[in-house]
């Protein structure tokens, strides 16, 4: 609840000091005193656009400090720990406008902006201007109020998720039938590009190992003379081999050795290569009886090099990467025919989650059925108790078709009034007057105040063009939604203004050369006199003040 609130230089305050207590605070004062200044000064402190007219001229900045006692506030309480904001139990919201227009907002101390002074004041405080209850014309709000009367957040929060996944796989379903046409088109060119690599086969490094097979068999004829005339050069020839050559030197320095030893590292290296010539050979002669001459193997190896050539200038890509290229080919072809397969999952999965929904939508709509029948009866009840004793209330609710289904259910809800006798029931907006409006509004606010999550609520004067035993029922009434929740009013009448815990008086004072408001709190004889000025004017009469002191002593309701 908000406990106190410091304004300095705003518009025509200069300085003020507010302690605010639980239950209804009432403001009066005089016209044109600036009663709702509190409340102007409020908004601004909680996110509200400010300018440079909000400071007190002459001043140098207008500075407003708002302190709430969050304690029993947990969704509050969460939020400024989410935002590292935390300070205990206690709640500092201020708000600086420098005279060039330029702000500042603070939370516990820390400089924030001025989007996350409004995210917080939700949970702190509400204002319903006179206006207000045209909200009650909204299906959106008018679901909300039936929703929050019915306490269903847990069936709600089941059926918005479960929404949100029946839409994501609707979409998704949608989006692959929407390209199936292209993706058959697509596959029958890939199961042809495949096939047709398929039956290729084409292996890593083949193409190398082709070339090089086929360079020994195109050369055989010239491989095999050629080592065949090596070996006899080498080895067999009877005209005189290099390893006979080599022999005859090796005897002559095996000889010269016997005469000086020192040639006979030559010798050695003369022998060695003497085994060398004789290894050589015979690994030459083995290769020579290896040698193939085999045009059938030429002739397969040339025609699969061609088929290699030709595929790859067909998908444009080097030899070397044709064996990736297909199985690039044979995975797009398997993505797609997963696409196929995800489209009869999705079949599967879509109709699991419309079940699901319309099973959650059909039990949302029973809840929403039996509460709209007790809360239209609570409504009528108060709307009866505010002077519209003719008049009928209900709430409607109307199941829709899936196609109209949403995150909030498939039901059209709608308040439904008469306000005279004979009157057949209708839309809140085609039949009620503003004043009869802000009854209705007024009477939702006290039936679900127990359901109502902002600890304080604030009326500015929304009892504009009321008097007489509906004033009296709309003082009553808010003085029992104070009994669970902070109401500060803002009043002309004298009946709401005495149903108030306690009552603040506003007052302007001038100088003649500058102006400004004050507020106080009024002792108990002086709200005897105020509510005696509210009653008879100026002019208070003792039948005004007895009057007066007989509205404060009536029983609340």
């Amino acid at each position: 609840m908000l406990s106190h609130l410091h304004i300095s230089n705003f518009a025509i305050v200069r300085a003020l000091e507010i302690d605010w207590q639980a239950g209804m605070s009432t403001i009066t004062g005089e016209t044109g005193a600036g009663k709702s200044i509190a409340i102007d000064a409020l908004s601004l402190c909680l996110g509200e656009r400010a300018d440079a007219t909000v400071v007190r001229p002459g001043a140098d900045k207008a500075d407003i400090v708002a302190t709430f006692d969050i304690a029993a506030l947990p969704q509050a309480q969460r939020w400024l720990e989410q935002q590292d904001l935390a300070m205990g139990s206690e709640c500092i919201v201020r708000r600086v406008v420098n005279n060039e227009g330029r702000s500042r907002g603070y939370i516990n101390g820390v400089q924030v902006p001025a989007q996350q002074l409004k995210a917080l004041g939700q949970y702190l405080l509400s204002i319903h201007g006179q206006h207000a209850h045209q909200q009650l014309l909204k299906a959106d709000y008018q679901r909300q109020l039936l929703d929050a009367f019915a306490d269903n957040a847990p069936l709600r929060s089941k059926l918005k998720q479960c929404y949100q996944q029946w839409q994501t796989f609707k979409q998704e379903y949608q989006q692959l039938q929407h390209s199936q046409q292209q993706r058959d088109a697509q596959r029958q060119l890939l199961e042809y590009q495949v096939a047709e690599l398929d039956q290729f086969a084409p292996a890593d490094d083949e193409f190398a190992q082709l070339e090089a097979e086929q360079s020994r068999l195109s050369h055989g004829q010239t491989l095999l003379s050629q080592s065949q005339q090596c070996i006899e050069q080498l080895y067999d020839s009877d005209e005189g081999s290099i390893y006979q050559a080599l022999s005859v030197v090796n005897q002559q320095l095996e000889q010269l050795c016997q005469l000086d030893n020192s040639l006979t590292p030559l010798q050695q290296m003369l022998a060695d290569a003497l085994m060398q010539t004789e290894e050589a050979s015979r690994e030459l002669r083995r290769y020579a009886d290896k040698v193939e001459l085999d045009p059938e193997r030429l002739q397969e190896i040339d025609e699969r090099m061609g088929q290699w050539l030709t595929l790859s200038r067909k998908h444009q890509v080097t030899f070397e990467q044709l064996p990736e290229f297909h199985q690039q080919l044979a995975q797009q072809l398997a993505e797609l025919t997963g696409d196929d397969q995800r489209l009869v999952q999705l079949e599967a999965e879509l109709t699991e989650a419309e079940q699901q929904y319309q099973q959650l939508a059909t039990e949302l709509h029973q809840q929403r059925q039996q509460a709209a029948g007790k809360l239209s009866a609570l409504i009528a009840g108060s709307m009866h108790e505010l002077s519209m004793a003719n008049s009928r209330f209900e709430i409607n609710v109307q199941a829709q078709s899936l196609e109209q289904a949403s995150n909030h259910g498939w039901d059209l809800i709608s308040f439904t009034v008469s306000t005279n006798p004979g009157q057949p029931l209708q839309p809140l907006a085609k039949v009620a007057s503003g004043g009869e409006l802000s009854r209705i509004s007024l009477a939702v606010q006290v039936i679900l105040a127990d359901k109502i999550t902002t600890p304080t609520l604030i009326f500015d004067e929304v009892d504009v063009g009321i008097s007489g035993p509906v004033a009296a029922g709309v003082g009553k009434l808010l003085r029992q939604l104070g009994e669970t929740t902070q109401i500060i009013c803002v009043t002309h009448l004298p009946q709401v203004a005495s149903q108030g815990h306690q009552q603040l008086f506003v007052e302007k004072y001038t100088d003649g050369q500058a102006t400004e408001t004050r507020m106080r709190c009024l002792s108990d004889e002086q709200r005897i006199s105020e509510i005696a000025r509210l009653l008879a004017g100026e002019n208070i009469s003792a039948s005004a003040l007895a009057n007066a002191r007989e509205l404060l002593c009536a029983p609340a309701v």
